[in-house]
């Protein structure tokens, strides 16, 4: 079955990708393929752990496993670009730094 991706708009600096009206990090882009590939692996492993977890240790354990491997993509913990420009992760992009970029967005969407 080939599913369809969602689009989810970028910010212009390739830093975050926005949904749910939120700025979320994306992965750091200096991993190459190979790695960025085991570490979604990991990723969604840990996730599938959070769903079927048992008890509350069982979710504990997933949810740090989760956390772990989003840091190691880069998506959690310390930013991955290297210009001093803090973190928005989690921010409505009408209330970080890509505003002005946002509202244009709005008037006139990418096609």
């Amino acid at each position: 079955m080939n599913k369809l991706r969602k689009h989810y708009p970028e910010t212009p600096d390739g830093r975050y990708f926005i949904a749910k009206e939120k700025l979320w990090r994306k992965t750091d882009p200096r991993l190459d393929e190979t790695a960025r590939r085991e570490r979604v692996k990991t990723l969604m492993k840990a996730r599938r752990a959070v769903k079927h977890a048992a008890d509350e240790v069982a979710l504990r354990e997933a949810r740090q496993a989760v956390d772990a491997a989003k840091i190691a993509l880069g998506e959690r913990g310390p930013v991955w670009w290297d210009d001093g420009v803090p973190d928005e992760t989690g921010k409505h992009p009408c209330n970080s730094s890509y505003a002005e970029w946002w509202r244009q967005q709005q008037v006139d969407p990418p096609s």
